[in-house]
């Protein structure tokens, strides 16, 4: 495990943690803009010293202020990455890369280089790489000083769509490949939703919420910090077939079947599945004629009537249990009023099968 038990104060800003992460697959660090996302990595990795407490990886104390132990940066085995890629313009690639190495290490070399796709760089200078390429060549020089932990900051932001997206491939390549535990800083839900395993989500310094990606996207400490239309449920269901007529692929959720656009997955594959909370409507019997695809059995959790301050926002939020799998459904008051909805009642929720785009589909991780 990675513990980090340590406060730290800043001008206008403390940071104060008790928390273990795992050491193994991908945290994602989340939270607005001065939540703290960076004053944490950099105490991490040594850029910062904190005023008091302990940071260990595994067994490698990195900082404990009773003991006196700091290590500095350069002893902590921790590969950083950073938003921009920070490579030496006057190095091409091959020496870029072999900065990072402790020691010689071909085998290592060309497999990082493969993975990453960057074999065919190794002559170029970084002012003839794109912005995806230079990350990647950042990437790799990290990995090859052999971190015992890599972390990135936003290492996407910097880079449009498919750019994004092609790094995005070769971070699960890595993932798939190797068996670093990885820290990965971003505001963005697609970057999480395709990466990491575990996620922790900070606010002014302080965390309000630790543990699996799949618990802490759905709990209730996530929902308030995202708009009425980001609001969702993860969910994990099984690529179980394919419509013989129309482009659509079968998944078993718990049992019941959804139908979402054709997926690239082989048959027994598991899926993540971002379903919106304003995608979802409620029945309490299902109709015969119907242009709705997923009409799914599930049982009330919750209905919660939400509120700004004290005014009431004039919908509920209502939790759906399927099996071991919950949903959200946001509704009107007046349709929770009308079908006097409640805890422990047997309803069918609606999902239009064209509700699941691509962005809301990553593979299942063996970790999450």
């Amino acid at each position: 495990m990675i513990t980090l038990n340590f406060s730290l104060a800043l001008d206008n800003f403390s940071l104060s943690l008790d928390e273990t992460i795992p050491s193994s697959g991908i945290t994602a660090i989340f939270g607005r803009s001065g939540a703290g996302k960076t004053s944490l990595i950099n105490a991490i990795s040594g850029l910062s010293v904190p005023d008091t407490g302990k940071i260990s990886v595994g067994d490698s104390t990195l900082f404990d202020a009773e003991k006196n132990i700091k290590l500095p940066p350069e002893k902590r085995r921790i590969g950083y990455v950073f938003q921009d890629a920070r490579l030496f313009p006057h190095m091409s690639v091959e020496k870029n890369l072999r900065y990072g190495q402790s020691r010689a290490n071909p085998s290592m070399f060309e497999e990082i280089t493969q993975l990453l796709g960057i074999g065919e760089l190794l002559a170029r200078y970084p002012r003839d790489l794109s912005g995806g390429e230079k990350q990647r060549v950042a990437i790799g020089r990290a990995l090859l000083s052999e971190p015992e932990l890599l972390i990135m900051d936003e290492p996407t932001a910097s880079l449009d769509g498919p750019r994004r997206q092609e790094l995005i491939s070769y971070l699960l390549r890595l993932t798939e490949s190797l068996s670093i535990p990885m820290i990965y800083v971003s505001h963005s839900l697609d970057e999480i939703l395709q990466l990491a395993d575990h996620m922790l989500l900070l606010n002014k310094g302080r965390v309000i919420a630790n543990g699996s990606l799949h618990d802490v996207w759905s709990s209730e400490h996530m929902q308030p910090w995202l708009s009425v239309k980001e609001q969702s449920a993860l969910v994990t269901a099984t690529v179980v077939g394919t419509h013989p007529r129309y482009a659509m692929s079968k998944l078993d959720l718990e049992g019941e079947t959804l139908w979402v656009p054709a997926v690239e997955a082989a048959l027994d594959s598991r899926l993540r599945l971002r379903v919106f909370a304003n995608d979802i409507s409620i029945v309490k019997t299902p109709a015969s004629d119907t242009s709705i695809r997923n009409v799914l059995p599930c049982s009330i959790e919750s209905v919660t009537r939400t509120k700004q301050g004290e005014m009431s926002t004039g919908y509920c939020q209502v939790m759906l249990r399927i099996g071991n799998e919950v949903l959200i459904a946001n509704i009107t008051e007046w349709a929770a009023d009308e079908l006097t909805l409640s805890a422990g009642e047997k309803v069918f929720a609606q999902l239009k099968g064209i509700s699941i785009a691509k962005s809301d589909l990553a593979q299942h991780h063996s970790n999450f």
